[in-house]
């Protein structure tokens, strides 16, 4: 916006370089030089040439300066004049940093190195200085009149080894120190030619009272003891850029906070940077942290800004400016980096993107911010070539501001300013949607009052909150966890508990949901951060309240797995189902993420799938309890995250496999029971046989380890909990067969070759068996042999026989009460159902071979009475009937009670037995 000190006049001013008084200084001083720097873009190589061919002439520091003067020139040129992309300006100046810190480390070591030796620790070995970049230069984004954030840490403490004669050794601090120094003076100092950058090391522990380098271990202590907030928001972005030690000619590319050149020892800095970034929780604390430092920031920019109004404008730091775009982002990467580590990257706007692939910022969003960044970054950048000013105020002279305006493509200055208005009024607009979460809620229902002023106990929160939840949270009287609260943590709790009671007052909860809810907080008091979240997101309170008012079983489910109360706050929760394409992706961008930085472990990757499995059936039930989606739907998207799970993590153990003998197993997973007719619920176990089709001598043993391994990773409780109980009771030969089958014999096994066969209820778990992951080839081997199994011409009396008995010994152990129906095990429930959908599958498919798809009991029934295998209306019946109790018992798990309802002779408890009496000519009792 324009200030009321600036002048729009109608003067056509070129856009050209030449305008940039600083380029003209430059053109002017360094004419004979301009040459040196080859044509195109500056990269290292044309950079390096360039010092190469000034140091003869030249020390170091005067040839550093020289060769910036020299890029700067052509910057401003392409930018200006062929509108040159934001990456070719921030790259070239971020390889100039980098180059110039690499020389003046090894000149300033060399310099030491007559009168101290070498750095080294207790055991003689080399240590190393790491010049850490922060900021936009361990962002890759510096901008042109930048100066360079650092910090200075060394590996390990010791004592140098002294000169030649054995002299002059001075502990590890001081030489560092020293060393620290003349890099300053090489890089830093103002000279006839300028600096090569402006330095600036308050990141550092303990600020400019702190050393100049610190060593591993006392940044790790500083972490614990006094690390704040906002320094986690500054290590972020940090990266090693240059180093005393010896360096592998390729740059490291490692996303993650910390790393940098590929060198032994870094992944110990990111050992120790990581924690203290990225939390393993969802930090949602960290929202106070950065309104403060934002307020201190706009007080600052106010201040400057006071009696001299053509400061407000500006791009960086005013109200809807870079930094806003910046601290948006960040705030969204540490919050959930912890569980989230493909969100760990350092340039603004890769971490957009990524935002944007992980649901976190809609795309229309993450676009505009994209836009408005790449927007103001270029305004930056021609401010600041006016004069080579560490500046983002927008200049006063209406020629220079028309100049701005023309190099941008704009006809006159009044459009350039109303585009800029637009970007930052965007920004604002959701950087302040962001950070408004923590403000008070109004009141509803007439004026505040001073009931609704926030309690400072729990005896004033009792009097502010109906009776009968008042008499649910007396118990907390007692509470040593409450009672154990710090003030703040306790005045979080207190207004959670004021505004559940508010809901409950206003009709839009519960009583039953808030005391659950109460409940559940109760087990969080521990957990501050969850606090944080309820006040910052209210959407995930109101949800919350809703779900748990819903279904018990809910309630559980966060007692095991907290962190997914943050699901709540996706505004397309209820909307969306389950995508396993994109899970997988997902998965797979994360799993990338922790192998760039080194933390690919087996317990890290377990913990990964477990968090983000959880997500999925939180989101699912959600959906479920909302009515968003059929109890048919949520078997679908349960049996396809269980697929989805089972494939990755059979991939992700083979790759951990220690010995293995090719690239890709030739192995399958056969789903069976309510995993292989896709009617999986909360918390099912997964039935499955396992088997392998490699002639390979070794196959036996390593497909083996590979069984071993993933029901491990399936079924240990690490941190996150587990994933599914595993039960490999039906393959061949039950628990006293081998744990993984060659195909062969399984395919002889199940087609009753040889001594060792199938039995009857093996085969009838045939008819809902089903291929869940592996080798294509076994697949189709697979399905050839669940068709010749179901499809073998049977004597269907003996079959009968069979089928009765297996059921009769279900019955005598599950009895059930006189006047009640158990949906499940009552003559005429659900396995009366399924076991006569089996029969007709196994008695009737060799003539009629649409029953061989596993198309589930409800479908199955419907095509065997269309078949004219059962008489008209009996089939679809007892289909409706199934789909029924199926309903009923999916709402008793979620209650948390058993699937039990009044024998009450209604339609779809009479259509089983009916079912049953067709079939087998007896009564289903």
């Amino acid at each position: 916006m324009p200030s009321s000190s600036v002048v729009l006049s109608s003067a056509v001013v070129p856009a050209t370089a030449a305008y940039s008084r600083f380029f003209q200084r430059l053109a002017r001083r360094y004419a004979a030089e301009l040459h040196l720097l080859p044509a195109g873009v500056p990269d290292r190589s044309r950079m390096a040439a360039t010092l190469a061919q000034l140091r003869p002439q030249y020390e170091l520091g005067a040839a550093l300066r020289i060769l910036r003067q020299l890029v700067l020139h052509r910057l401003v040129e392409l930018d200006t004049e062929g509108q040159a992309s934001l990456r070719d300006i921030t790259g070239p100046m971020t390889v100039l940093a980098e180059l110039a810190l690499d020389a003046a480390c090894q000149e300033a070591q060399a310099s030491l190195l007559e009168r101290h030796g070498r750095a080294q620790d207790a055991h003689g070995q080399p240590v190393a200085l790491w010049v850490i970049g922060m900021g936009k230069l361990g962002a890759r984004e510096l901008n042109v009149s930048s100066d360079i954030d650092l910090i200075y840490v060394y590996e390990k403490d010791g004592e140098t080894s002294g000169n030649a004669q054995g002299r002059g050794r001075i502990s590890n601090h001081e030489y560092f120190g020293l060393l620290v120094r003349r890099i300053q003076t090489l890089i830093g100092d103002t000279t006839e030619h300028g600096f090569v950058f402006r330095m600036d090391l308050a990141l550092r522990p303990h600020g400019n009272s702190g050393p100049p380098a610190v060593s591993l271990q006392a940044l790790a202590e500083y972490f614990v003891a006094h690390g704040r907030e906002w320094e986690r928001f500054a290590w972020l972005k940090s990266r090693v850029v240059a180093s005393t030690g010896t360096v592998h000619p390729h740059r490291d590319e490692a996303d993650a906070p910390g790393s940098g050149y590929a060198f032994p020892g870094v992944q110990k800095l990111r050992e120790v940077v990581l924690p203290f970034v990225f939390r393993r929780y969802l930090d949602y604390a960290v929202f106070d942290a950065l309104r403060n430092l934002h307020r201190q920031i706009r007080d600052h920019a106010n201040t400057r800004s006071a009696g001299r109004p053509e400061r407000a404008n500006d791009v960086k730091l005013s109200r809807g400016g870079i930094r806003e775009i910046e601290f948006t982002v960040q705030l969204l990467q540490v919050v959930r980096g912890g569980h989230f580590p493909e969100l760990r990257c350092r340039p603004t706007l890769e971490a957009l993107r990524r935002l944007t692939h992980a649901g976190l910022m809609d795309e229309a969003t993450a676009t505009s911010l994209a836009d408005a960044y790449l927007f103001l970054r270029r305004v930056e950048h021609r401010i600041q070539y006016l004069d080579d000013q560490q500046t983002h105020i927008l200049p006063v002279r209406d020629d220079d501001l028309q100049w701005i305006a023309a190099t941008l493509g704009f006809g006159d200055t009044a459009h350039f300013l109303r585009e800029l208005d637009q970007h930052r009024e965007r920004v604002a607009q959701e950087f302040d949607s962001l950070l408004g979460g923590n403000a008070p809620r109004r009141c509803t229902g007439g004026q505040c009052s001073r009931k609704h002023a926030m309690p400072t106990s729990l005896a004033q929160l009792l009097e502010q909150v109906p009776p009968d939840f008042a008499q649910h949270l007396r118990a907390w009287q007692d509470s040593p966890r409450f009672l154990g609260l710090r003030d703040e943590a306790s005045a979080r709790v207190l207004k959670i508990l004021l505004l559940t009671g508010q809901h409950l007052a206003q009709g839009t909860a519960t009583l039953e949901g808030a005391c659950r809810f109460a409940d559940w907080l109760e087990t969080m008091l521990g957990r501050e951060t969850y606090f944080a979240l309820l006040l910052e997101r209210p959407i995930v309170h109101d949800r919350l309240l809703h779900l748990l008012g819903a279904a018990r079983w809910p309630l559980r489910y966060m007692q095991r797995h907290p962190a997914v109360i943050d699901e709540l706050a996706s505004g397309s929760i209820f909307s969306d189902r389950f995508d396993r394409a994109t899970f997988q992706q997902e998965l797979e961008r994360r799993h990338t993420a922790l192998q760039s930085t080194g933390e690919a472990d087996e317990e890290s990757l377990m913990n990964l799938l477990r968090r983000a499995h959880h997500g999925e059936v939180f989101r699912t039930l959600a959906r479920d309890v909302n009515g968003s989606i059929s109890v048919e739907q949520v078997a679908d998207d349960l049996s396809a995250l269980a697929d989805a799970v089972l494939e990755t993590t059979t991939a992700w153990c083979w790759q951990h496999l220690r010995k293995k003998h090719r690239d890709t197993p030739q192995f399958a997973i056969i789903g069976y029971g309510k995993l292989g007719g896709l009617e999986l619920g909360y918390g099912s176990d997964l039935d499955i046989v396992f088997v392998f089709d490699d002639d390979d001598d070794d196959a036996p043993v390593v497909y083996g380890n590979l069984v071993r391994k993933l029901i491990s990773w399936l079924t240990t409780k690490t941190a996150e909990g587990d994933l599914y109980e595993i039960d490999t009771a039906l393959r061949p030969n039950g628990n006293s067969g081998l744990l993984v089958t060659g195909f062969a014999a399984y395919a002889n096994y199940q087609q009753q070759r040889g001594s060792n066969t199938a039995w009857t209820w093996e085969h009838q778990a045939m008819t809902r068996a089903r291929f869940v992951l592996g080798n294509p080839h076994l697949r189709s081997e697979f399905d050839t042999v669940r068709q010749a199994v179901i499809q073998s011409p049977r004597d269907h009396a003996l079959l009968a026989q069979e089928i009765c008995t297996m059921r009769q010994r279900m019955r005598q152990a599950h009895p059930v009460k006189a006047g009640e129906f158990d949906v499940k095990h009552s003559p005429g429930g659900m396995i009366d159902i399924e076991f006569a959908t089996q029969y007709l599958v196994l008695a009737w498919s060799g003539q009629y071979p649409q029953l061989v798809r596993n198309a589930g009991n409800i479908a199955l029934l419907q095509m065997a009475e269309d078949a004219g295998l059962l008489p008209a209306g009996i089939g679809h019946a007892a289909a409706n009937a199934y789909r029924e109790m199926r309903r009923i018992q999916h709402n008793a798990r979620l209650n948390e009670h058993e699937p039990i309802v009044p024998q009450s002779g209604q339609p779809w408890q009479q259509a089983g037995p009916v079912l049953w009496q067709t079939l087998f000519g007896t009564n289903a009792a």
